[in-house]
């Protein structure tokens, strides 16, 4: 039908908004779903070069939101770009309290008083962290051990070594709000980089600890959350259409970031097929 080869024709990358909730992984199998359910095109039995191919360029934490580059037909593989390009988050940190996750999902494991801190002391101890820093990754985190994720490990309770320090780019980093036990950070950084990691330094530079309660990125190379980010009701092959049109233009006109010296393996995007 023709919305089957319309879909089919599709190729390049968009922007989706990321709801709280799934993994980045469900939110493509549901958007690809929506897509061939519109389509009318039936899957099983199908060979392989009428299955739709789709991909993400980079994982969100299940708890959060925002901007989820998506490759589709030949943009997937430009998917690697996105990797290694810049992002942007809004981060909600708590001081006081550190769990297992980094983040409001795990469980507590320690507590900390946080009264001595001032918002002068956080403003001059985000200094320590811009620019060429050394960053150790989560434990609860998409790196992999002997091809399994560590998070997949530690849910199963399997003992996980840290992955060593290993070097991130910060751009910009700045202290929006401060009321305590809360405090808002806008971070640009490079490929490779945990917010909830540095949320989690940033408590104990501070004397105390910290886990993030909020997460949103908010750009990811041109995308940005406001203006590119398709909301599930518009994930139409119409919509997508004229997404890719208009991000084609979005991408000619993004300027290169110098990459690190030290490429992180082991962050691949995410093809479905």
């Amino acid at each position: 039908g023709r919305a089957a080869d319309k879909l089919f024709s599709l190729s390049g990358l968009f922007a989706v908004r990321k709801p709280k909730g799934p993994t980045s992984a469900a939110v493509l199998n549901l958007l690809k779903e929506k897509l061939l359910a519109e389509a009318g095109v039936q899957t099983k039995g199908k060979k392989r070069n009428q299955v739709l191919k789709i991909g993400h360029g980079g994982t969100l934490d299940s708890a959060a939101t925002g901007v989820l580059v998506v490759g589709i037909g030949k943009g997937t593989k430009m998917l690697g770009t996105m990797l290694a390009g810049s992002k942007k988050y809004t981060a909600i940190g708590m001081l006081g309290k550190a769990t297992d996750t980094l983040d409001a999902t795990g469980k507590v494991t320690e507590e900390k008083p946080y009264d001595q801190v001032t918002k002068g002391d956080l403003e001059n101890v985000l200094q320590k962290f811009t620019g060429d820093i050394m960053q150790v990754p989560p434990l609860y985190s998409a790196l992999k051990k002997d091809g399994e994720r560590l998070s997949t490990l530690m849910k199963r309770g399997e003992a996980v070594e840290a992955k060593p320090a290993r070097p991130v780019r910060v751009y910009s980093l700045s202290l929006q709000q401060f009321q305590p036990p809360l405090f808002t950070l806008d971070v640009e950084c490079g490929g490779g980089f945990y917010v909830r990691s540095l949320v989690n330094d940033i408590g104990k530079e501070l004397s105390t600890c910290a886990s993030v309660q909020e997460l949103t990125r908010t750009k990811q190379g041109p995308f940005t959350l406001e203006e590119h980010a398709l909301h599930e009701d518009k994930w139409t092959i119409d919509e997508i259409a004229q997404s890719l049109e208009h991000c084609t233009a979005l991408l000619l006109g993004e300027p290169a970031r110098k990459k690190l010296k030290t490429e992180h393996p082991g962050e691949t995007a995410v093809i479905c097929e």
